[in-house]
C-alpha cells in the first residue's frame, strides 16, 4: 500500500508564481513613482526629461510645444530670460528627501524650479501621483519659506512610443 505524499509541486509553483507577482507589482508600483521620463509641462509648452545628474536628478528642455503664458487670461509667455528655452534646465539638484532607507525607493525628492517667465528659481517638492492618470503626474511644489505658501503643477508623463 502507498502512503499518501504530501509534498505537492503544484504547491511550490503555485508560491513561486505569487512571490513573481508580488514581485511585479512592487517594480511597477517603483517604476510608476519614479519621476524620471519625459512629462508636458503644465501650461503644455515644453517637454522636460526628468533623469540623473550626477547624484541627483534635473530636468532640461527636450522640445518646445507652445508659448501659452501660466498667468490668469492665458496670451502669449513673455520670457524675462531670453535664452532659448531648447537645453534649458528647469529642475535641479533634486535629492530624495526619505533617503533613510535605501531598500525602498524614494517617493518625494527635493530640489529646485527655474521660472523663464519670471527668471527666479523656487524650492521646491517633487512626487508622481498616479491617482487620476495611471500614467502618472508630476507633482511639482514650488515655494519660498515654507511648501504651505507654495504652488504645486501637475506635470504630464509623456506617452511611450
Amino acid at each position: 500500500m502507498t502512503q499518501p505524499s504530501f509534498h505537492r509541486p503544484g504547491r511550490a509553483f503555485g508560491a513561486a508564481l505569487l512571490f513573481a507577482a508580488a514581485f511585479a507589482a512592487q517594480a511597477q508600483s517603483a517604476a510608476a513613482s519614479d519621476p524620471r521620463g519625459r512629462w508636458v509641462t503644465a501650461n503644455g509648452n515644453l517637454e522636460v526629461e526628468v533623469a540623473p545628474c550626477g547624484a541627483a536628478l534635473c530636468g532640461t528642455v527636450t522640445k518646445v510645444l507652445g508659448n501659452r503664458s501660466m498667468a490668469p487670461g492665458g496670451g502669449d509667455m513673455q520670457a524675462a530670460d531670453g535664452r532659448p528655452a531648447l537645453g534649458m534646465t528647469l529642475l535641479k539638484d533634486f535629492a530624495p528627501v526619505d533617503a533613510s532607507d535605501a531598500a525602498r525607493p524614494s517617493t518625494e525628492w527635493a530640489g529646485q524650479i527655474y521660472n523663464r517667465e519670471n527668471g527666479k528659481t523656487y524650492r521646491c517638492n517633487m512626487s508622481v501621483s498616479t491617482e487620476g492618470n495611471a500614467a502618472g503626474e508630476l507633482v511639482l511644489r514650488a515655494y519660498v519659506g515654507l511648501p504651505l505658501f507654495g504652488k504645486t503643477q501637475r506635470w504630464v508623463r509623456v506617452a511611450a512610443n
